[in-house]
């Protein structure tokens, strides 16, 4: 019996995924287990495995479609089952006819074509190659005659639009091959223009580049920030502390660990840990700004900015203030792994109120991280570095940066929990031992 494979939900806040590749085509023979297509959020990239034995029948998607989760994807069966019953209410986006030669007059005749139709948003339907042709050349879409299944508009519509919206003059019409803008009567390509293209060529020669195509993350990551710094007042504070007791910690944890049974504690760890207990303290700065009012949170969930394999990714850390340090440990380096590899529910990449960027071990001094709406502060965390007390004492000092939201904290109160902060890590042993004796911290 035939089964349908649907496009799965990867977290309540997902609403429809890319189907980035196939991995079998139609007649292939599929185990189960075997993968059949690759397919993206926007902050992760997953396989989907066959739940069956069988034969792939039907691709309802091509590679490049937003397919709404839950929606079905492809049939598999046994080889030259019946699945008509199945598919006659689906609609097929993989049966495009095949692109014509363009000298080929005939047969494009007898395309049927038709106005392009559009989709239940209201967008014409039209194929990823079709698009990005499109795209390309700026073509009018609308203007398109469909030759495609139910309307779609597919690549050899393109082309054909492009072809007849072009002029060349006879002289010029037997060394054209594209590419050129026409500076002709009603813009047609004269010989002029075609010299101009063997100079524009000529130039772009020594200016040889590489283009990488925007991946749909990379659009949401440009996006995100975009909005973050043009709908905000961002200012940022920059600090530091003096890191002997840490230090000191971090070497004894390395040197007994074993020992004590206890996780590998980094200094990244520790410094989530002490904003996981000073944030609390200061409302304004674990909170969210909304246009009517901040939203005060009463928990530490906190965003850690991954740098990941497909780019930045800030997974959440929830209810840090509850953990103990080796418990936030384990947990931190657990999500933060999910981050990198790219294998991570979309449902722990929400929900921060407050996030920690670390750039200290790229050497970076100092920085201005960009907040992450709604949320009103984030932490950079800088490297190590020498520096002097008043006393000319030299000490190792790490580098603390806030960038705060001005329309919902004050310079000072943002001041405040950067100092509470940086008091808190300058005495990391002393509170440790003080949370000990009021409960246990590890």
């Amino acid at each position: 019996m035939a089964h349908i494979v649907i496009m799965p939900r990867q977290g309540i806040s997902v609403e429809s995924c890319i189907l980035v590749e196939w991995k079998k085509e139609i007649g292939d023979e599929i185990k189960k287990g075997d993968i059949l297509f690759v397919y993206e959020t926007d902050k992760a990239v997953f396989e989907e495995a066959a739940a069956v034995n069988g034969v792939m029948l039907k691709k309802l998607y091509e590679e490049g479609d937003d397919v709404i989760c839950l929606e079905n994807v492809c049939i598999i069966g046994q080889k030259d089952e019946d699945i008509t019953g199945l598919i006659k209410d689906f609609p097929d986006k993989s049966k495009e006819i095949p692109e014509q030669k363009a000298n080929d007059e005939t047969k494009v005749d007898i395309i049927k074509k038709s106005a392009p139709e559009k989709n239940s948003e209201g967008r014409v339907k039209i194929s990823p190659r079709a698009k990005k042709l499109a795209d390309k050349s700026n073509a009018d879409i609308t203007q398109a005659a469909a030759s495609g299944a139910e309307g779609r508009i597919i690549q050899r519509d393109v082309a054909e639009l492009i072809k007849n919206s072009i002029k060349i003059t006879t002289p010029a019409s037997k060394g054209y091959t594209g590419g050129a803008v026409g500076s002709g009567l009603a813009g047609s390509i004269t010989s002029k223009d075609l010299k101009n293209i063997t100079k524009q060529k000529q130039i772009v020669d020594f200016n040889e580049f590489v283009e990488v195509k925007l991946t749909n993350m990379r659009k949401i990551i440009g996006k995100a920030l975009n909005e973050s710094l043009s709908t905000m007042a961002q200012l940022t504070l920059n600090s530091t502390y003096d890191t002997k007791q840490i230090m000191a910690f971090r070497k004894n944890i390395k040197e007994n660990k074993e020992k004590l049974n206890i996780n590998n504690i980094t200094l990244n760890d520790m410094v989530l840990y002490a904003v996981s207990k000073v944030l609390l303290k200061h409302a304004d700065v674990n909170a969210h700004y909304t246009p009517d009012a901040i939203k005060q949170f009463k928990c530490a969930n906190i965003g850690i900015a991954v740098d990941a394999e497909r780019g930045l990714i800030v997974p959440t850390l929830f209810g840090a203030d509850k953990m103990s340090l080796n418990e936030l440990s384990l947990n931190a380096k657990d999500i933060i792994q999910q981050a990198r590899v790219g294998k991570i529910s979309p449902d722990l990449l929400t929900g921060a109120t407050f996030t920690v960027t670390n750039l200290g071990t790229l050497d970076i001094e100092s920085f201005t991280p960009v907040i992450n709406p709604p949320q009103t502060a984030i932490l950079g965390v800088c490297n190590i570095t020498t520096k002097l007390k008043k006393d000319g004492t030299p000490y190792q000092a790490m580098g603390l940066s806030l960038t705060f939201d001005h329309r919902a904290i004050d310079g000072a109160p943002a001041a405040r929990f950067l100092k509470d902060l940086c008091d808190y890590l300058e005495n990391f042993i002393n509170n440790l031992m003080l949370e000990a004796a009021l409960g246990g911290i590890i």
